[in-house]
């Protein structure tokens, strides 16, 4: 994985939230002037715009993913908890999210927003670039725009099947490997076909793939036999 620092992976990819404007400024131009990179509260409030809602489709995200009560699922790179946050609400007193992040500040605001909501079943987890630091085995991983940016893919991926129950997912929403009006430049992205391969190759199998999404592939995969 890359060595992000203090980086999240989720403020990384804040590009998925800005377009070109009027003016014709590229993404990266209007961060510098926003000075976004340096402003974590401007992340957080990018990540949790609800104009993100329109094409990440966070509702129809978690119906397609039926989670379970009593599930144990680990939200990689959770950011400022997007995803995190109603992965909790599915999965109940009964199971459990570990809300992982590369960035102390995402882990700060994180710990803030599960108390301030009283909600029980979240631990976020400041983990190093190459390693999940996850306490037990878990049902599904999930995996939103994020994967573009591990530079040690394989490791992170034998660590991930170690670290899932037999049966278990992990699940990977990530760009589509093309011009898009939102997320990073398509040179940063992964194609699909490649993460298949990839997966495939590191024992995992594809299960499921789910098309409803206009700009990222939603891709579910097993452990293989």
């Amino acid at each position: 994985m890359r060595s992000l620092h203090t980086t999240s992976w989720h403020v990384l990819t804040l590009l998925l939230l800005s377009t070109t404007g009027a003016a014709g400024q590229t993404v990266r131009d209007q961060h510098e002037a926003h000075g976004l990179h340096r402003d974590p509260a401007a992340y957080i409030a990018a990540l949790e715009d609800p104009q993100r809602d329109a094409y990440q489709k966070p509702h129809e995200v978690m119906e397609a993913l039926a989670v379970r009560e009593g599930e144990l699922i680990a939200d990689v790179g959770a950011g400022s908890g997007y995803f995190t946050m109603r992965l909790a609400r599915h999965v109940g007193a009964g199971g459990h999210v570990y809300a992982v992040d590369v960035s102390p500040d995402m882990i700060r605001h994180l710990h803030a927003r599960i108390r301030d909501a009283g909600v029980l079943n979240v631990s976020p987890i400041l983990a190093p670039p190459d390693d999940p630091l996850l306490p037990q085995a878990v049902d599904r991983f999930l995996i939103v725009n994020v994967w573009h940016h591990v530079e040690d893919r394989n490791g992170y991926l034998a660590k991930m099947k170690n670290l899932l129950k037999p049966g278990g997912q992990v699940i990977m929403i990530d760009f589509q490997k093309r011009d898009l009006p939102v997320g990073p430049p398509a040179a940063m992205k992964i194609a699909r076909d490649d993460l298949i391969r990839q997966m495939t190759s590191n024992g995992f199998r594809l299960e499921r793939e789910h098309t409803f999404l206009p700009y990222h592939y939603f891709l579910v995969f097993s452990a293989a036999s």
